[in-house]
């Protein structure tokens, strides 16, 4: 079967042009120009006029079913990566985990057991390691030679729970250098931020906002210092930030990576358009619908203006999502009277596409930077490229066709998520996702969905093609 998606503009890394772009089977085979496509005959023909055709969105950053204080994300695989393709991205990388105490491998086959035949677009794993021992040490190794996991996740937050300590989270670093892995990292400083929020309890302050204010900027920025500095000690381990939020954080990734050294960084859209006093300071308890951590910036702070610049400069290199939902019925109302309690999480899979568009619209960045930071650049840092996040032949054919004409609602009555509220409520985008193609297959067309469970596949990743 051949598929021509015609008359569209794709959107590169590099630039924008006018062409046709051919299809056969799951592949991309030639990018076409107009006047010569009209000499061939397609099976189907999908028309791109005064349209976008850009890579699928490739989410770098999702948990779907991450058991978190003392429940469960709500997306399942099913429902997550459905919604994902709602919104434009085509592969996904979750995490899997290992708990303290329990084998490397055994956490994998747990999310693999979760995640096959439930998948709506193709998936990925990072793995999480919540302790770090010999055992884990040696499992690293087999990882990324046997099983295609290349990026280790790290915790210097949640002590008791996924904590690493400065020790470990050298040790995985030394492993990490030796093996080619990337280390990911959780840089909050927990051991100060429990004696925070204990206090704040004592003094009667239970309010969701002050889940933000017992984790301020200084201790991301301090805890992202001291992994970088760990990662320098560890030879130039790579090392890629996850869930940036704070300004100083953010000067202390462009710093490094001034000095030449690999160190990456994500944000998410909620840092880029959410804030402590307007979302987590909500009336009443409101404000648990956006209790996530990093915690939402103040508006009063440079924070978001901070994290677009780093988006143009590439000192930020992936908007990904941390999509953790959790309804609010029987979930985050297990914090009322205690913030602490609440799950940790905003859901956002289903709108990253739409909501860094709007950037472009904003003019807070161009075409190609969007396509880069939603797509290109997640498949070049995590070893997908160029099978993954590119139009180009050889690759496959994941393809979105959005129209920078059409507008998109945002909210819970017509999101796709397993959430009973959205955290995004009543923003318009000034742009839509249109046809989504998944190795060749159109799952989304005409404001309809035709993928289905089951069709997305496991991907094995190499190394990093993005390290200097």
């Amino acid at each position: 079967m051949t598929l021509l998606v015609k008359g569209g503009t794709v959107i590169g890394p590099t630039g924008s042009q006018k062409a046709d772009v051919l299809v056969q089977g799951e592949k991309i085979v030639a990018l076409l120009d107009p006047l010569f496509s009209a000499t061939i005959a397609p099976d189907e023909v999908i028309d791109a006029t005064g349209k976008y055709v850009i890579p699928g969105g490739i989410d770098a950053h999702t948990h779907m079913e991450l058991p978190f204080g003392g429940t469960a994300a709500s997306d399942t695989f099913d429902t997550g990566t459905r919604a994902a393709a709602w919104g434009g991205t085509t592969t996904i990388i979750d995490f899997a985990v290992q708990k303290t105490g329990d084998v490397v491998q055994d956490g994998l086959a747990a999310w693999h057991a979760k995640a096959e035949g439930n998948c709506h677009v193709d998936y990925a794993f990072h793995m999480i390691l919540g302790g770090v021992d010999g055992d884990s040490l040696k499992a690293m190794d087999s990882l990324v030679r046997d099983e295609g996991i290349t990026s280790f996740k790290l915790f210097m937050a949640y002590p008791g729970v996924f904590y690493s300590d400065d020790g470990q989270i050298l040790r995985a670093m030394q492993t990490a250098r030796e093996n080619g892995a990337m280390i990911m990292m959780h840089a909050e400083n927990g051991i100060a931020i429990d004696v925070l929020v204990q206090q704040a309890l004592a003094r009667g302050e239970s309010d969701p906002i002050y889940h933000g204010i017992t984790r301020p900027p200084a201790l991301e920025t301090e805890a992202t210092s001291r992994a970088i500095a760990l990662a320098e000690v560890a030879k130039d381990c790579p090392l890629y930030i996850v869930h940036l939020s704070a300004s100083g954080a953010l000067e202390a990734v462009a710093q490094a990576r001034d000095a030449g050294r690999n160190v990456f960084a994500e944000t998410c859209p909620q840092y880029l358009y959410l804030t402590l006093e307007d979302q987590l300071g909500a009336p009443g308890f409101e404000g648990a619908k956006w209790v996530c951590s990093t915690p939402l910036r103040s508006k009063h702070e440079s924070h978001a203006k901070d994290l677009w610049k780093g988006l143009r400069s590439n000192d930020l290199a992936i908007v990904s999502t941390d999509h953790c939902p959790f309804c609010m019925k029987d979930q985050k109302e297990l914090g009322r009277g205690d913030f602490s309690k609440i799950p940790n999480g905003i859901g956002g899979v289903e709108h990253r596409v739409d909501l860094i568009y709007q950037g472009v619209v904003d003019g807070q960045l161009s075409l190609e930077r969007w396509v880069e930071t939603i797509a290109t650049t997640p498949a070049r840092m995590f070893g997908l490229y160029p099978q993954k996040g590119i139009v180009a032949p050889g690759s496959d054919a994941d393809l979105v066709v959005y129209d920078p004409n059409g507008t998109t609602r945002i909210g819970v009555e017509t999101h796709h998520m397993n959430m009973d509220y959205s955290a995004y409520e009543g923003v318009e985008i000034q742009g839509r996702v249109g046809t989504v193609i998944s190795r060749g297959e159109v799952i989304v067309a005409d404001g309809n969905y035709h993928g289905r469970k089951g069709r997305g596949r496991y991907l094995k990743r190499g190394l990093s093609s993005y390290l200097v």
